[in-house]
């Protein structure tokens, strides 16, 4: 009881419901994330673009915030925008802000994101995503240092930093024409690839701790101790959707309070038979029909909407139209499977 007093008394200094991953455990585990970690400290003091590339779920947001905490803008804000998320034709004025009359329903001057930024930095996720003609308006920022808001006719000039991801492949998107290659340029100034935790297995067992204990103070339960078999099992499964979703699945251990189910349910939904050692396949049996089903059924969909991407080189309206669905809903189903462009 003492000893797990003290391990919540001391864990409660380093975690918290907005904790980040400190920099020995993001940085300390594996020959890539070290290397990683001594590029950023080689230039993070110079006020360069930076784009970050790898699959989702990798911890690119993780290390933009690294790169912001050791720049010299690190006292002021650190903005953090997915341009997936937000519709195309509000995310210019999400970005630039707009002025009053720019539109129907602007009755006021609104700043955007960058402005929130000024001394400090803006991180723009799955930037492939921005449309051509605010690509152009990002470039001219890129050089100039200043943009209008929507509407407006006076320059608004903001010194902010500016960090890129994209789980895609970035020189595919610059030949598809999809990404501007002046742009492309300008942000890959300095250019970081998180490897995938598959890469980086060593990393997996001190990730899982860390979740469980951030979790465990989070939602107010006993700190335990993974079982030697959770411990196997974990380090044996490939995590295709990384950290995001080990870290989701330390998350619904401690909610449920109970390992062996989290286990079962990891099991069932693993893409792989093989993954796992054959004196686990029993665990199998303890899934439902309903369930087989329903993830049967799961697996079908994202293969269907895989193959079609891939037979329409990830023309995302036009495979729309061949599955029959609307532009919003492929793009949700795209982020729910953890599709990326590999072509």
């Amino acid at each position: 009881m003492n000893q797990e007093k003290s391990l919540r008394q001391e864990s409660s200094e380093h975690f918290s419901p907005r904790a980040q991953i400190g920099d020995q455990l993001l940085f300390g585990n594996s020959k890539q994330m070290k290397a990683i970690g001594e590029m950023i400290r080689r230039f993070s003091d110079a006020d360069v673009p930076v784009l970050v590339t790898g699959e989702s779920g990798t911890g690119k947001e993780l290390i933009a915030n690294a790169i912001h905490s050791r720049s010299l803008g690190k006292n002021g804000r650190f903005i953090k925008v997915n341009c997936a998320n937000i519709p195309k034709d509000l995310l210019e004025s999400e970005l630039f802000g707009y002025e009053r009359g720019a539109f129907t329903g602007a009755v006021h001057n609104k700043p955007g994101r960058f402005e929130f930024a000024h001394g400090g930095t803006i991180f723009l996720d799955e930037v492939g995503e921005i449309t051509p003609l605010l690509q152009s308006k990002l470039l001219n920022f890129l050089q100039e240092g200043e943009f209008f808001r929507l509407g407006g006719k006076s320059r608004i000039k903001v010194d902010a930093r500016v960090i890129t991801a994209s789980n895609r492949d970035v020189e595919e998107i610059v030949r598809e024409g999809i990404l501007r290659e002046d742009l492309f340029y300008r942000l890959n100034v300095i250019r970081i690839r998180v490897p995938p935790l598959r890469e980086r297995e060593e990393e997996i067992t001190r990730l899982a701790r860390y979740f469980l204990q951030k979790y465990s103070l989070i939602y107010k339960q006993p700190i335990k101790r993974l079982s030697e078999r959770a411990l196997t099992l974990i380090s044996e499964y490939s995590w295709p959707g990384n950290v995001r979703e080990l870290e989701n699945f330390i998350r619904k251990t401690v909610v449920l309070n109970n390992e062996e189910t989290a286990l079962r349910d990891l099991i069932c939904y693993k893409r792989d038979s093989k993954t796992f050692s054959d004196y686990d396949l029993h665990d199998h049996a303890e899934c439902s029909l309903r369930e087989i089903g329903k993830k049967a059924a799961l697996e079908a969909e994202r293969k269907a909407i895989e193959r079609i991407l891939d037979q329409t080189c990830w023309n995302r309206t036009q495979a729309a139209k061949i599955l029959q669905v609307s532009y919003k809903t492929l793009l949700s189903r795209i982020k729910e499977f953890e599709l990326s462009n590999k072509i």
